[in-house]
């Protein structure tokens, strides 16, 4: 029985070897580029100099943690993480769903298209842009939203200047910049969906709302749930550029986070194992949030990624 089944895998090796070499290229790189990093991992244990290098910087054992779980600033930028993170959950993850949804009951094509184009074009667009152009619509004396606000007798709303309002503003940027390029992917989980189902519901008198209710939704349940619980593994995950893009000394209790509290530390204070650690703390508290999901989703909907 083994040798036959041994038998049959070299059979397919030698039918299919091209599949393999392909395989080579994108192995070597998440090698290189992804597991030979991990060894850096080891500066958050020792008490890292940068000129006798990491194996012969000593031990420092727990220290490090300590270090960092006793100063304020990491707790601060721990909850802004996390809210700022939370609430792009609640808005910029249903946006694409509802964009697409919308998108996928349009019946003239050129239009589906064109709408679809000017949806997706800001993911294109640098965080570095976005700033700019934020700052030019929402400045508090010279932005475009406050001057027209100003011309009709209105008081300029602080957009930029104001904490509340920085988290608004700094929420919708964050949809407007990713919803379009989110809703290629649950357009192409609808080109999937078996078109007899909604030719059997409009048979049995079911309305548009009916359709994306009972066939629509279901059929793209099962990207929805992975993209979650992926979702759900970066809550204490956060991307640099947003936040210090949008960010300034008069918000910085809100946009302080832990990416930029990462590159203060690290590149800008030179304290290496600090930084370590906190990238270290978000790599095990992603993976418990991620695994913790992907059980849960298990449990309820019998679908996850693992």
């Amino acid at each position: 029985m083994e040798a036959a089944r041994h038998q049959r895998a070299i059979t397919f090796l030698r039918r299919h070897w091209q599949l393999y070499v392909l395989l080579v290229l994108p192995i070597a790189y998440f090698l290189v580029f992804k597991y030979g990093p991990m060894y850096g991992v080891t500066i958050a244990f020792k008490d890292y100099n940068m000129f006798e290098g990491i194996n012969a910087s000593p031990w420092s054992g727990f220290d490090t943690f300590k270090e960092i779980f006793g100063m304020r600033e990491f707790y601060v930028a721990f909850r802004n993480t996390l809210m700022l993170n939370f609430l792009d959950l609640a808005f910029s993850f249903p946006a694409p769903i509802i964009l697409a949804l919308m998108l996928n009951e349009l019946r003239h094509a050129w239009y589906k298209k064109l709408s679809q184009t000017i949806l997706y074009l800001p993911h294109f667009i640098s965080w570095v842009i976005v700033g700019g152009i934020v700052y030019q619509v929402f400045a508090t004396k010279t932005g475009i939203v406050n001057t027209v606000l100003m011309n009709v007798g209105m008081e300029p709303i602080p957009w930029l200047s104001d904490k509340m309002y920085w988290v608004v503003t700094y929420i919708a940027t964050g949809v407007w910049h990713s919803a379009g390029w989110g809703t290629i992917i649950y357009l192409a989980a609808m080109t999937g969906i078996n078109k007899e189902l909604y030719e059997a519901a409009e048979v049995d008198g079911a309305g548009r709302w009916t359709k994306i209710r009972y066939v629509t939704l279901p059929g793209i349940q099962s990207t929805i749930v992975v993209l979650l619980i992926l979702k759900l593994g970066e809550l204490v995950q956060i991307g640099f550029e947003r936040p210090y893009v949008l960010g300034n000394v008069s918000v910085s209790e809100f946009s302080e986070v832990l990416s930029t509290f990462v590159y203060k530390m690290g590149l800008q204070s030179a304290q290496y194992s600090l930084a370590t650690g906190v990238g270290f703390f978000q790599a095990v508290v992603g993976l418990i949030f991620i695994l913790s999901a992907n059980y849960i989703a298990k449990k309820t909907t019998d679908q996850g990624i693992i």
